[in-house]
């Protein structure tokens, strides 16, 4: 059993998991860390990393690339920021950012 931030989150699990058993997608995980800026030494200082939790992700075997999900209601300065760092990670991947 897991939890999920919003009732619209909690939904779109659970559509998920029917298309999973479906056998449309596979490899379904549940807000994974992504890391978009790895850690680094400045002046001696160690400086952490960034990562990125989206609420989704998965393998689309009728796209045939690999999706990363979120689903939102309200977006923050922070997530519309991480966001942009994700998709400038992603961009010359076979992965699919999506928002729901």
């Amino acid at each position: 059993m897991h939890w999920h931030d919003s009732k619209k989150e909690a939904e779109r699990c659970n559509e998920l998991h029917l298309i999973k058993q479906a056998g449309e997608i596979e490899k379904l995980q549940i807000q994974p860390e992504i890391e978009i800026l790895h850690e680094f030494i400045y002046q001696g200082r160690k400086i952490r990393g960034i990562t990125y939790r989206p609420d989704f992700t998965y393998y689309d075997k009728k796209k045939k690339c690999f999706i990363i999900e979120d689903t939102k209601g309200y977006r923050t300065g922070i997530y519309n920021l991480k966001k942009k760092m994700l998709l400038n990670k992603i961009k010359d991947s076979n992965i699919e950012f999506i928002e729901t």
